[in-house]
């Protein structure tokens, strides 16, 4: 079932985001002439649905607009339960029912291939029980590969997100995984210019689609929005975070800056994983406001003078791309960055972010930030380079790819 000529994805229910009809010259205008009929999308993801909203989210609800989409999840144990047949999958209905995430229940004591083996059983049983015999693989994890290998998809997509071999707790097995899933993926997608130049060395059709931006969602952040109760009483300025709080962020460079700078609120928003809580940096003006709800970033952005890329120089950040920095942009708050390559390039060269090594650096650049408001010379140049790119044309430029591979596979 080939892909059809792409249009605009209809927005998700909680976004008003649409692709900016005046974008420049390189930025291709979404069209909305076309309808759709896609095959079933089958993702294999390693990060949990309900968990942080970012780059699966963004792209999985507007393929789900046109056609049905499985969300399969990392299976769940149960400490409780030792019989194989226990084994089942549970099916969570999101996106009023157009995202059906899977999550196999498993008992404990099994082998890794008893395991692997129990949700390949348990994916051919649903394929069978639910029509599913025209998709897509979209691979988020190697790891996937040995539950799914069995099945013959129309389309397999590789959308490499992160380099997940370098995260902390990464499987031995993800590399050797990875090199099958190159041999198997008609495309394979990057998550940034810096992963791109590295996948593209051992994928002969790879592409690079950086982290992109619901304008319009965050963009909400320059009204007056209602101040979130647990950031009300915070001082100003506030100089802020959100993301996931796990190896990835430099606490000793967050707190030098707390110590250096006692006259400054850091907000932190995000949820903490991977580390042990105790080990971040605990001073007064620092403030721990855990994870929060996508709908609920704008609000607390409105509150913040400074945003901040407060990131590590380690093997889990030499690839990243992240979201956050056009968000933050499109909040209309200025931004200081550690040098992560993905974020020098485009935005450091363009001089839409500040960029600092050292805690002396940042504070430095955090001062011209907290300035950098009132620019409108850097707000236009900002919002004329934020028009170029959205969710919206990220997805249908997959798309076209997927349409022309699907047409020679034929």
């Amino acid at each position: 079932m080939p892909l059809s000529t792409p249009a605009e994805a209809p927005p998700r229910a909680s976004s008003t985001t649409t692709a900016n009809p005046n974008s420049a010259a390189k930025a291709a205008v979404v069209s909305s002439e076309f309808t759709y009929t896609l095959p079933d999308f089958v993702c294999f993801a390693h990060l949990y649905w309900d968990f942080v909203w970012q780059r699966p989210q963004h792209l999985l609800s507007r393929f789900a607009q046109h056609g049905r989409v499985f969300y399969v999840e990392e299976p769940f144990l149960h400490h409780d339960q030792t019989a194989p047949e226990f084994a089942h999958f549970e099916v969570k209905e999101r996106q009023d029912g157009q995202i059906k995430v899977l999550v196999a229940h498993l008992p404990v004591g099994l082998s890794e291939e008893q395991a692997d083996e129990l949700q390949a059983q348990l994916l051919t049983k649903y394929f069978a029980d639910n029509n599913i015999n025209q998709y897509v693989f979209w691979y988020y994890t190697p790891m996937a590969l040995s539950k799914s290998r069995h099945l013959k998809p129309l389309l397999t997509v590789y959308d490499c997100m992160d380099e997940l071999a370098a995260f902390k707790f990464a499987p031995p097995k993800l590399r050797e995984l990875e090199q099958e899933l190159f041999k198997k993926a008609d495309l394979v997608y990057t998550g940034g210019q810096s992963l791109y130049e590295a996948k593209s060395l051992q994928h002969h059709d790879a592409h690079s689609f950086p982290s992109s931006i619901d304008k319009a969602h965050f963009g909400q952040a320059r009204t007056n929005l209602p101040e979130p109760a647990d950031q009300a009483s915070i001082a100003h300025p506030r100089v802020g975070f959100f993301g996931v709080v796990d190896e990835r962020l430099d606490i000793e460079l967050l707190g030098k800056l707390a110590e250096a700078h006692p006259e400054w609120q850091f907000v932190i928003i995000g949820p903490v994983v991977k580390i042990d809580p105790a080990v971040l940096p605990r001073f007064a003006n620092i403030h721990y406001l855990g994870g929060k709800e996508y709908k609920e970033l704008p609000a607390y952005l409105c509150g913040w003078d400074v945003a901040t890329l407060l990131f590590a120089d380690n093997e889990s950040t030499k690839f990243i791309s992240p979201t956050k920095t056009p968000e933050y942009l499109a909040a209309g708050k200025p931004v200081v960055s550690t040098p992560i390559r993905d974020v020098v390039r485009p935005y450091g060269d363009l001089n839409l972010v500040h960029i600092a090594s050292t805690a002396e650096e940042f504070g430095q650049a955090i001062a011209k930030a907290l300035v950098q408001k009132d620019d409108q010379d850097w707000q236009k140049r900002t919002d004329d380079y934020l028009a170029t790119i959205s969710w919206d044309l990220t997805w249908q430029r997959m798309v076209e790819l997927m349409q022309d591979k699907l047409k020679h596979k034929q």
